[in-house]
């Protein structure tokens, strides 16, 4: 059993003075509405221009039986690995600021021996601050402004996304925990600055790819932040897939009382000027989960994977 977190990760020795860096991550397995944060982390990754300086042994971190790796079948051989990785990649904003990002599968083991690793290395590289982010399901109509849960581990760190208008959790409950949150929580104790976003995406949207919701994250994480992050392909591709979805919403009569109702809904709580409205006419309540459900099982079946357009 690995003890020492040093022995959890194979480092770049190469790498360049990073002192007041920025850690981003993101990593698979946990809740992920709309692929909002692997969207996002893969459009950095292909869009920062850096490269790999870190590798965490996932042998020792996965559980493959329970998250099976893709392999590939030709003809009469196998012919290719999927091989995961968990690595931090050295990446460069459009100023040429350096900053880090952390992608790959969620740990299914060793929890606090990951996390430990992770700080050394933030140690090691002199990070300043860790940003973690994703999306969450929510009952909002995608006519309207996306909302952004934000989260630190000190107040005056959400001063920096103020005027964005994100909303906080006043009660106190308990969720399933996360490999991130748990991260976030220990840099906290150690006095260290973290903080993260979740992107509240439509609900019946949850399993398609949602690029707004990956853009919304964009804004925020620049904002807080300060780093200059590239938008690349991902407007257009948002832009794409609203039309398309606004497009099947006006051929259901089902789902357009469903986005009806979420709109009356949110414009009584949550009032804005300048909303996008699709479907405003009065109508009737709020379906039940189970019109809701049957209506989008199809919905989402039509709608397939989104792919961002090559940067």
């Amino acid at each position: 059993m690995v003890l020492d977190p040093r022995e959890l990760y194979e480092v770049d020795s190469d790498v360049p003075d990073l002192n007041g860096a920025v850690l981003l991550h993101h990593l698979e397995g946990f809740m992920d509405a709309g692929s909002a944060g692997r969207l996002l982390a893969e459009h950095l990754a292909e869009s920062g221009g850096g490269r790999i300086v870190a590798r965490f042994d996932v042998d020792g971190l996965i559980d493959y039986r329970s998250r099976r790796p893709t392999m590939t079948y030709a003809v009469d051989h196998w012919a290719a690995y999927d091989k995961p990785e968990l690595v931090v990649r050295q990446l460069f904003d459009e100023e040429g600021t350096p900053f880090l990002l952390l992608t790959g599968p969620e740990p299914d083991r060793h929890w606090e021996l990951f996390i430990a690793a992770v700080r050394d290395l933030m140690d090691r590289w002199g990070v300043r601050l860790a940003v973690g982010f994703h999306g969450i399901p929510m009952g909002v109509p995608h006519t309207r402004p996306l909302g952004v849960v934000s989260h630190a581990t000190r107040t005056e760190l959400l001063d920096t996304v103020a005027g964005l208008g994100h909303p906080a959790f006043r009660d106190r409950f308990q969720v399933p925990g996360s490999v991130a949150a748990l991260l976030e929580l220990r840099l906290g104790e150690a006095g260290l600055d973290a903080m993260g976003f979740a992107a509240q995406v439509p609900h019946y949207l949850a399993q398609s790819s949602y690029p707004t919701a990956a853009v919304t994250l964009l804004e925020s994480v620049s904002r807080a932040t300060g780093l200059a992050l590239p938008s690349g392909g991902l407007p257009a591709a948002a832009e794409r897939v609203n039309i398309e979805i606004d497009r099947q919403v006006v051929e259901s009569a089902e789902v357009s009382d469903v986005v009806r109702a979420l709109e009356r809904q949110y414009d009584s709580s949550s009032p804005a000027p300048g909303t996008r409205g699709l479907l405003v006419e009065e109508g009737e309540a709020l379906p039940t989960a189970e019109e809701i459900g049957s209506e989008f099982e199809r919905f989402l079946a039509e709608q397939g994977p989104t792919g961002l357009p090559e940067q």
